[in-house]
C-alpha cells in the first residue's frame, strides 16, 4: 500500500490518521508507525513541539476527537481513529471493506498479550460478530459520515458512541476481526473494575445519545440481568459483574461527562 492511498475496488481512496494521545508518552513511536501510511495529526494533551502534534486539554478522547477533525484535509476518503498507545496489524483487512460503497465504519478488535482482557476479548469478539456492541481502539470511517456525526457529546465510550450514530443514520458497519490493535489492558482481575466500570457508563452514555438497532439496544437493557452468567468465569468473571454493575449506578445517578480518565489504576 504506497502512502496516503489506497487503490481499491477500481478507485483509490486517500487515509489520514487520527491519533488522540492523553500525553506524550508512545506518541513518537506511534508517529513513526504511522507517517508511512498517510496523513496524520495526534491531538495532544501535553505540550509537544512536534509537526503534526497538537495541543488539546486531555478532558476526553470526544474532545481530542472534535478538534482534530478541523486538521482533516478536503480529500480524504477514509479516517483512521487509532489510540497512541497500541500498534496496528493487518490493516488492509480493515481497509478493504470500503470496496463496498455503503460501509460507512469499519471497527476492529484488540489483542493483548497478559491479563484477563484475553479471556474478555475471546467473549466480545465471539458476539460482536452478531451484533455490533463495541468497537475498540482502532476504528476506519468515511470522512463523509465523520463530518456528520462530528462535534460529539461528551462521553466516556466515544468510539461506541460513534458506531450507533453511524448505525442510528442507516448505515453500514462492518467488524473486522482479522484486523487488530496490539495494546497492554488490566494485569490482573482486581483491576477490571475500573476499566469496565468507565466503558460500561460510557455505552449507556451513547446509548442515551443515539439509537442503534433493537438487537443493540436489548442487549445493554438485559446486560444486568444476564451479567452474573460471567461470574463461572471465576475470579475473572466476579470483577466483570462488579464494574458492569457499578458503570450502570454512575450511569443511573447522572454522570454525563467525558472525562478521559485512566482504566486500569
Amino acid at each position: 500500500m504506497s502512502k496516503n492511498n489506497l487503490p481499491i475496488g477500481g478507485i483509490t481512496l486517500k487515509l489520514f490518521f487520527l491519533i488522540p494521545a492523553r500525553n506524550s508518552l508512545h506518541v513518537i513511536e506511534k508517529i513513526k508507525e504511522v507517517e508511512r501510511l498517510g496523513q496524520y495529526e495526534v491531538v495532544c494533551g501535553e505540550k509537544i513541539n512536534l509537526p503534526h502534534v497538537v495541543y488539546q486539554p486531555p478532558i476526553g478522547k470526544y474532545a481530542a476527537i472534535n478538534y482534530g477533525v478541523n486538521f482533516i484535509p478536503e480529500d480524504v476518503d477514509i479516517v483512521v481513529i487509532n489510540d497512541v498507545d497500541n500498534k496496528i496489524h493487518n490493516l488492509n483487512s480493515a481497509l478493504s471493506h470500503f470496496a463496498d460503497k455503503k460501509v460507512a465504519l469499519v471497527f476492529t478488535t484488540e489483542r493483548v498479550r497478559e491479563g484477563p482482557q484475553r479471556l474478555f476479548l475471546k467473549i466480545l469478539n465471539t458476539i460482536r460478530k452478531r451484533i455490533p456492541i463495541a468497537t475498540g481502539g482502532l476504528m476506519l470511517i468515511r470522512r463523509s459520515e465523520l463530518n456528520r456525526i462530528t462535534p460529539l457529546r461528551p462521553c466516556k465510550a466515544e468510539d461506541t458512541y460513534m458506531l450507533f450514530r453511524v448505525i442510528e443514520d442507516g448505515k453500514k458497519t462492518v467488524f473486522c476481526g482479522e484486523c487488530y490493535a496490539e495494546t497492554e489492558r488490566t494485569k490482573w482481575p482486581e483491576q477490571e473494575v475500573n476499566y469496565k466500570r468507565r466503558t460500561v457508563t460510557g455505552i449507556y452514555q451513547a446509548l442515551s445519545f443515539a439509537k442503534p438497532m433493537l438487537s443493540v439496544r436489548l442487549f445493554y437493557y438485559t446486560l444486568p440481568l444476564f451479567s452474573p452468567l460471567l461470574l463461572f468465569f471465576g475470579k475473572n468473571g466476579y470483577y466483570w459483574v462488579k464494574g458492569i454493575l457499578l458503570g450502570l449506578s454512575d450511569y443511573i445517578q447522572g454522570d454525563q461527562t467525558g472525562v478521559w480518565e485512566a482504566t486500569y489504576t
